[in-house]
C-alpha cells in the first residue's frame, strides 16, 4: 500500500509555472522583435498597437525591400560575411577541438596535466578580455582588417576542447580502439571510421555551439575590421545603429535595423531546429559486447 502524501498545489503546478514563465522571459523579446519588424519608423515610435502588437500598417515587405537597397544593399554583404566567418570558424573550431579532445582523453604523453588544466583555465577567462591582445599580435602580423582577423581566433575554443575530452572518455570505449588497431587500422583510419561515429552527437554540439560563438561575435571583429564590406552583420546593424542615433533631420533607418536584426537570428534558429536531433548521447552503449 502506498504511502506517498498526495502533492500540494504549489508542488503540483509550482514547476510548470516556473517553465511557463522562463519560456515567456526567453520568447518575449523575439516576439517583440518580430512585431517591430512589421512596422514602419513612425509605428515604431507611436503606434496604435503598442510595443508589443501589430499595428494597423504592415510593412515587414517594405523593411525587407529596405534593406535590400539602403547603402546599395550592403546589409545582405553582412549577412554574406556572417555566414563565412560563422561557417569557416566553427568547422575549425570543431576540427581543432576534436583532435585535442580525443588526444588529451586517449593518450598519455608528458605535460597532460598542465596542458588540460590551462585549457580548463582558459574557458573561465571571457574573449573580451582577450581581444586587445590579439589585435595587437594581428596588427603586429599585418592581418588586421582581413577575414582571417575573425576567422583564426575563432579557431581556439576551450570550451569545445573540454566538451570533447569529457565525452571522448565515455563515448570511446579503449577496447574498441584497440580492436581496430589489432585489425590493421592506422590512426587516421581509427579516427575515420571509429572515432568520429562514435563522437557525432559532441561534434555537432560544439560545431552548433562554435557558429553561435562566431555569428554573434562583435567586439572582436568591431575592433579588427575598418572596410565596411568586410563586416559581418553584428557589426554593421550597429553602424546603421550609429548613424541612427547622430543622424538629424535625415532618415533614420530604425525599422530597417530592427529587420535586419530578425533576419539575422533566423539562421541561428534553424541551424537549432535541424541539428538538435542528434543531440543524444549514449550511442556507444551495446558496441561492445
Amino acid at each position: 500500500m502506498s504511502t506517498t502524501a498526495p502533492r500540494t498545489f504549489p508542488q503540483k503546478y509550482g514547476g510548470y509555472a516556473l517553465l511557463g514563465f522562463l519560456c515567456l522571459y526567453f520568447l518575449l523579446p523575439l516576439w517583440w522583435l518580430l512585431v517591430a519588424s512589421t512596422k514602419d519608423n513612425a509605428a515604431l515610435f507611436g503606434g496604435s498597437g503598442g510595443a508589443l502588437w501589430f499595428d494597423d500598417s504592415f510593412s515587414l515587405i517594405d523593411n525587407l525591400v529596405g534593406i535590400s537597397t539602403y547603402e546599395n544593399g550592403v546589409y545582405w554583404r553582412w549577412l554574406a560575411n556572417s555566414f563565412f566567418y560563422a561557417l569557416v570558424g566553427g568547422l575549425g573550431a570543431t576540427v581543432v577541438s576534436v583532435l585535442a579532445g580525443y588526444g588529451f582523453s586517449k593518450f598519455a604523453f608528458r605535460g597532460k596535466g598542465i596542458y588540460l588544466s590551462a585549457v580548463l583555465g582558459a574557458v573561465m577567462v571571457p574573449a573580451t578580455a582577450l581581444t586587445i591582445p590579439i589585435f595587437v599580435i594581428f596588427s603586429n602580423a599585418g592581418l588586421t582588417n582581413t577575414v582571417w582577423a575573425v576567422i583564426l581566433p575563432s579557431f581556439l575554443s576551450p570550451f569545445g576542447v573540454y566538451l570533447m575530452y569529457v565525452f571522448a572518455q565515455d563515448a570511446l570505449p579503449d577496447e574498441l580502439l584497440d580492436a581496430a588497431r589489432i585489425d590493421g587500422a592506422g590512426e587516421i583510419r581509427v579516427i575515420w571510421s571509429v572515432v568520429l561515429p562514435l563522437l557525432k552527437p559532441a561534434i555537432v554540439t560544439v560545431l552548433l555551439l562554435s557558429v553561435v560563438h562566431t555569428w554573434n561575435n562583435f567586439f572582436l571583429p568591431f575592433i579588427m575590421l575598418t572596410d565596411s564590406k568586410l563586416l559581418p552583420v553584428t557589426v554593421g546593424l550597429n553602424q546603421w545603429q550609429a548613424q541612427a542615433t547622430t543622424a538629424s533631420g535625415v532618415f533614420q533607418p530604425w525599422s530597417y535595423i530592427v529587420t535586419g536584426a530578425l533576419v539575422s537570428v533566423v539562421p541561428l534558429i534553424i541551424a537549432f531546429l535541424s541539428l538538435q536531433r542528434y543531440w543524444k548521447g549514449g550511442i556507444s552503449m551495446g558496441s561492445l559486447k
